[in-house]
């Protein structure tokens, strides 16, 4: 819950169980999943692109009413609130939330990426939190945080790449599991 001062505790489990729960079709991405598969970097937030079907985005939905979803913006002290339904969801491409178990963030087409289903067909089912999560892989993660190109992303790319070469991966750039 936020304290007087608006701070979130970061609970990552209780995002993804109320996303489960809610049966929102989504994937993992970001830093959490950069740490799932060995970053050393911490992430302080839950990064996810949901599939874009107006039922999925219906649920979606639901789970942000029942995590209390604010939207966050640079230079505001307090989360604003935040209306939305599947087809305002679906018209945003970036959405960066409060919730009362931390932030979380949306985004429907990651750059260097066409979105849910070009990031689902690479991605590795794993038990995180004791739900069952879809992740997108790592060559996915450093496709996209290449393609981001922002400072955070660049200071972790060497670090992936590292780990992508140690792990190997098969002629369609898939990492073994």
């Amino acid at each position: 819950m936020a304290d007087g001062g608006g701070a979130q505790a970061f609970d990552p489990g209780q995002i993804l169980r109320v996303l489960v729960t809610h049966r929102v079709n989504f994937v993992l991405i970001g830093g959490m999943a950069a740490v799932l598969y060995g970053s050393p970097l911490p992430t302080l937030d839950v990064d996810i692109t949901p599939e874009r079907q107006r039922d999925n985005l219906a649920r979606l939905s639901n789970a942000l009413t029942e995590l209390d979803a604010r939207l966050r913006a640079d230079g505001i002290d307090q989360p604003l609130p935040f209306g939305h339904d599947a087809d305002s969801l679906a018209d945003g491409g970036v959405w960066n939330l409060s919730t009362r178990y931390g932030d979380l963030d949306i985004s429907m087409t990651p750059s260097g990426t066409s979105g849910f289903a070009d990031l689902r067909r690479d991605a590795r089912a794993v038990e995180l939190y004791g739900l069952s999560i879809r992740v997108i892989s790592l060559a996915d993660v450093i496709r996209s945080k290449e393609a981001a190109g922002r400072d955070k992303d660049r200071r972790v790319l060497p670090v992936l790449r590292e780990l992508l070469a140690e792990r190997g991966h098969d002629r369609g750039g898939r990492d073994r599991w």
